[in-house]
């Protein structure tokens, strides 16, 4: 096997599913918890978090964060916590107060505004449409509030477009190596999911060819939403990027069954990587490679 370590990353839950389409999406903190403590047991290193209430709502409040946080910590042991910083209609000031109160080694942050929808081909119509909106101005206040409070951005790009956000804020000072990149793939509004698609993704991502300041190499992977998910991931792993998988993304496995956890998702893209002869990274091996030191 290769020495080529793969950052699996395991999206939990999402906010746009719930249990009347997938029983095993959890809710509770409790259910956080153990949900992230099989998809560790499976290789996973980061966890990808967006809240919920215990009734399944979305939130955005302070407790609901740090409770989740600390479930997953408790049941899950040494993982990078990740926290969700996308949104519509959520004013910046309330999702940097969470980032405050649970202090996550990682936020993801959107790199541009996008139609964003899910299209039926059998209704003959959309799913979900609406109007993504992530203005710079945003952008840059999220970042700064990041770089104070030591949390690393992973910079999520729907479009080659939003790629090319990112050198002006790295010649604005704002952002510095290494860079955490993903590419999603899959979402009506956004970039084709193809594999050709994400390899003209990643040849424009700012330090992967060659080092950003000191000769840091820039990190990426790939996110692909709904069943184009497994073919991403296999494109990903080929074009020696990192994976996220989850319930947030894609419900169903590789034989179209649903899966039952997390757990069972991670286990498919871990067995994936070693098929092609690489390894999940460790989570000091993923702190290495994102460019973050444990809390």
């Amino acid at each position: 096997m290769l020495d080529d370590p793969v950052v699996i990353t395991c999206a939990i839950s999402g906010v746009i599913a719930n249990r009347s389409q997938c029983p095993a999406i959890p809710y509770t903190p409790q259910e956080y918890g153990e949900e992230a403590r099989r998809a560790v047991e499976e290789g996973a290193s980061m966890i990808h978090i967006h809240a919920r209430k215990p009734d399944g709502t979305p939130s955005y409040e302070v407790e609901d964060f740090v409770a989740i946080t600390q479930a997953i910590r408790e049941q899950a042991g040494d993982v990078i916590i990740n926290y969700s910083t996308g949104t519509v209609g959520v004013p910046v000031e309330k999702r940097i107060e969470y980032l405050k109160a649970g202090l996550p080694e990682v936020a993801a942050l959107n790199m541009g505004s996008m139609n964003y929808a899910k299209y039926s081909k059998s209704r003959k119509d959309f799913v979900f449409k609406m109007v993504f909106s992530n203005p710079f101005d945003e952008i840059i206040q999220l970042l700064e509030a990041m770089n104070e409070l030591g949390i690393r951005p992973e910079h999520e790009c729907f479009d080659i477009g939003h790629v090319g956000s990112l050198p002006p804020l790295i010649d604005m000072g704002i952002l510095k190596a290494p860079l955490h990149v993903d590419c999603v793939m899959g979402v009506v509004g956004g970039i084709p999911p193809s594999a050709r698609n994400l390899a003209a993704m990643v040849e424009n991502i700012p330090g992967v060819a060659h080092g950003v300041g000191g000769g840091e190499r820039s990190h990426w992977a790939v996110i692909g939403i709904s069943r184009d998910q497994w073919l991403l991931l296999a494109a990903a792993l080929t074009l020696g990027g990192s994976i996220r998988a989850g319930l947030e993304d894609n419900l169903y496995l590789p034989s179209g069954e649903m899966a039952k956890s997390n757990g069972e998702l991670i286990a498919k893209a871990r067995q994936m990587a070693q098929d092609v002869g690489r390894r999940p990274a460790s989570v000091e091996e993923a702190r290495a490679l994102l460019g973050v030191t444990r809390r």
